[in-house]
């Protein structure tokens, strides 16, 4: 596709309040029946998360929304000259924890930032993808000349779904954990995993004049929902034939009761599939474009767990030919599991690192397991 070369030329992070370490997750998500949680050792030695931010304080009182944290991290992007951001044609902003379901969350991060005045507003909705999504409307907006400057921001605050008080009393299966690790991805388990946190990304359709910036060669992406039933969802309850019956078709009280807006995962599905469907487009898209390991100089994927890593490795070991750890670059460890913010967090890190050298080549892998949905990109340090 000709058109306009688009660019990121800023990158920011906004994370709420101080990191959360392990020791001190259940002071801010608190106990469930008053009890310490027995599987919570397990799932950290598995996803390999050492902090995390909530926007939360002790004790589980919300300190920010949403909205408010995405703002915060558009805010930095012009830290250096607010004025600029009156400039932005578009904000695009992508999530899969909006603080309601409507108005959108894009409009409502707008609102917190009346200053940038009446500008075109999106808010790609999904899970992992979101963030993605934003970023790919804001390319092509750029691309076909619609836009010359555009937003594009990942956020997540899931911790409000996390706190104790809206958790039913499961039992914990330690032996099935032990013995699985994917178990560590069901209703209870995900809650130490996900965390609180904002990225967003300047871009337009010229490079910084000086320093670097980010070109966009390409943003690609495959659901396989046409093959595969539901695996992560919220807000609905899966059915014995693998649809999806959703809340509005429960009564109030199945609402509170079936603890119907807690986040979950069809295990099995999991372990099955996310690796190797991943695998099958990364396969696909290598021999189009003749890309090669070699051609990759940062792989940034997204992963929820350390446990993916190595299944990562060996899936593009025999789709890539293979590429090596020292060219991986993964902050999961420090800030937690963002969902759709964390493949910006990734880049904002890396590209605020003085790491990255002109012509290099970054990589970029997002899996979404809701229904099986994936999204590539490949960008070069300009």
């Amino acid at each position: 596709m000709s058109g306009n070369t688009v660019y990121i030329n800023a990158t920011s992070a906004y994370f709420p309040n101080e990191p959360v370490s392990n020791d001190e997750m259940e002071a801010y998500l608190g106990y469930i029946d008053n009890k310490p949680s027995k599987s919570k050792k397990i799932v950290l030695r598995n996803n390999g998360i050492t902090n995390r931010y909530y926007a939360l304080t002790k004790g589980g009182k919300p300190t920010h929304t949403n909205a408010q944290m995405t703002a915060s991290a558009v805010k930095e992007l012009f830290k250096d000259d607010p004025d600029k951001i009156k400039e932005i044609d578009l904000l695009s902003c992508g999530t899969s924890s909006p603080d309601q379901m409507m108005p959108s969350h894009g409009v409502m991060t707008h609102g917190w930032m009346p200053e940038i005045g009446p500008v075109e507003v999106v808010s790609p909705s999904g899970v992992c993808c979101a963030g993605m999504h934003a970023l790919k409307y804001a390319y092509l907006a750029i691309k076909t000349g619609d836009v010359t400057k555009a937003v594009a921001t990942g956020s997540e605050r899931f911790s409000g779904l996390l706190v104790s008080d809206v958790f039913e009393e499961e039992a914990q299966k330690l032996k099935e954990l032990n013995e699985n690790p994917y178990i560590a991805f069901q209703k209870d388990f995900l809650r130490w995993m996900l965390s609180d946190g904002a990225s967003a990304f300047l871009m337009s359709d010229k490079p910084n004049a000086e320093g670097i910036s980010l070109r966009i060669d390409w943003i690609e992406g495959v659901s396989f929902a046409n093959e595969m039933e539901t695996c992560m969802y919220m807000g609905a309850e899966k059915q014995p034939d693998g649809t999806l019956k959703g809340f509005m078709d429960f009564t109030p009280e199945e609402v509170m009761t079936k603890s119907i807006f807690s986040v979950k995962q069809d295990i099995g599905l999991l372990s099955d599939n996310i690796v190797p469907l991943g695998g099958q487009k990364i396969k696909e898209i290598f021999e189009r474009k003749g890309l090669t390991a070699d051609d990759i100089d940062h792989f940034l994927p997204h992963i929820s767990s350390d446990f993916f890593r190595s299944k990562i490795y060996d899936l593009i070991q025999i789709y890539g030919g293979g590429i090596p750890y020292e060219k991986w670059f993964i902050n999961l460890y420090t800030v937690g599991n963002v969902g759709a913010a964390s493949i910006y967090l990734m880049i904002n890190e890396l590209f605020n690192s003085g790491r990255l050298k002109k012509g290099e080549k970054l990589l970029l892998l997002v899996p979404e397991s809701s229904r099986f949905s994936y999204m590539y990109a490949m960008l070069t340090v300009v």
